[in-house]
């Protein structure tokens, strides 16, 4: 056990001198403020298009479902089922037995990888044709039942806390049937695919309708049948999305709501200091009364650098990254991290010669009495 836990686990590289990409992220093999966390918040409150990434989630689980069936229906066969009966059909008694090291998990990374999971999916399109499928799977399933219960609704995210966590479909206490499987396809379809669906995502129908007839006509659910899709939604969300996932959370640490807060308050901070100043200079005051100018122009120059830098710099130096309104998270990924102590650093170095120079204007000017 302690060695199927352990190839489970997602590596991360702490050593990655570079930023992540759109797979690694997905994939799990990253950190703070670039882990799929912080990508699921940008897709949902800032791209407003968290329906793709929903989607490539709920394909990667039921990937997950599929290779979870698998392995116990070839542990269940090969431990208790004579010889002679392993399968009803021969061809998908070799293709069960052929097949590798199920417990990968996540999305499937080398060719070796790619081509177990081809030939799990022919599995499943062997096993479904004979007609076999829920006899292999053992009896009393409780996922089956579950997800009976839920069929109608589509799951909530399951992203509501930091930590990411789902339906751990490895576990040796869950129990797959092949109806499960068959249900996991179907809510893909009903919940995305099929047009004026609920959370429908815009599929070139060249792409959607063959899923459609894969699924409802020929009664596939193996993974391979949403593959053209999956590719599709992942292009597009490295292409409008990702970039500017990476701009926000690796050159900035603050969401746009904060952002627009220190605007405000570092523009009316700077109103108040304009207005006093004037009035204090006009009124012939003495240089240690103007003193206290320093205050609202300190905070105002702040604020609007805090804008237009998109980092709070003392928040970065401190290593925190927002991932909600004055919500807080540590700043983990290394390379990440550099990058946003040095450009703190500079937003600081902006930040000390604008306030300076703006107090010593207003400070150390003449007075005029009107």
């Amino acid at each position: 056990m302690a060695s199927h836990d352990h190839s489970s686990s997602p590596t991360i590289d702490m050593n990655r001198n570079r930023l992540p990409t759109l797979f690694e992220v997905l994939a799990r093999r990253t950190l703070a403020p670039v882990d799929l966390y912080f990508f699921y918040l940008y897709m949902r409150d800032q791209q407003r298009a968290v329906d793709y990434l929903d989607f490539w989630l709920d394909v990667a689980q039921h990937m997950s479902v599929c290779r979870h069936y698998v392995r116990e229906l070839r542990r269940s066969v090969m431990i208790g089922t004579p010889d002679g009966d392993k399968t009803g059909s021969k061809r998908s008694s070799a293709l069960l037995e052929n097949l590798g090291n199920l417990d990968q998990a996540g999305p499937s990374v080398t060719e070796k990888d790619k081509n177990q999971d081809a030939q799990m999916s022919a599995f499943l399109r062997e096993d479904n044709g004979n007609g076999n499928g829920i006899g292999h799977s053992p009896s009393g399933s409780t996922g089956s039942n579950m997800r009976q219960a839920s069929h109608d609704h589509p799951r909530p995210s399951f992203m509501n806390s930091p930590q990411v966590t789902g339906t751990d479909s490895s576990s040796p206490q869950h129990t797959i049937s092949r109806a499960d499987i068959r249900a996991s396809a179907e809510k893909i379809l009903y919940t995305y695919l099929l047009p004026m669906s609920e959370r429908e995502i815009g599929l070139p129908d060249d792409i959607r309708n063959p899923i459609i007839e894969a699924i409802e006509v020929r009664g596939r659910d193996d993974p391979e049948v949403f593959d053209a899709a999956k590719d599709w939604v992942f292009q597009a969300m490295e292409r409008d999305a990702f970039p500017g996932f990476l701009r926000s959370k690796a050159l900035g640490n603050l969401v746009p709501p904060s952002m627009m807060f220190r605007l405000i308050f570092g523009l009316v901070a700077m109103f108040a200091g304009y207005w006093a100043a004037f009035v204090l200079i006009f009124l012939d005051n003495p240089r240690s009364d103007r003193l206290y100018l320093i205050i609202p122009f300190t905070l105002g120059v702040y604020g609007i650098v805090c804008w237009y830098w998109s980092t709070d710099p003392f928040l970065a130096l401190a290593g925190y990254s927002e991932h909600a309104f004055f919500k807080l998270s540590k700043i983990h990924e290394p390379f990440v991290k550099k990058l946003l102590m040095k450009r703190a650093l500079m937003a600081l170095v902006v930040f000390l010669f604008f306030a300076a120079g703006i107090n010593c204007l207003f400070i150390f000017v003449p007075g005029y009495a009107l």
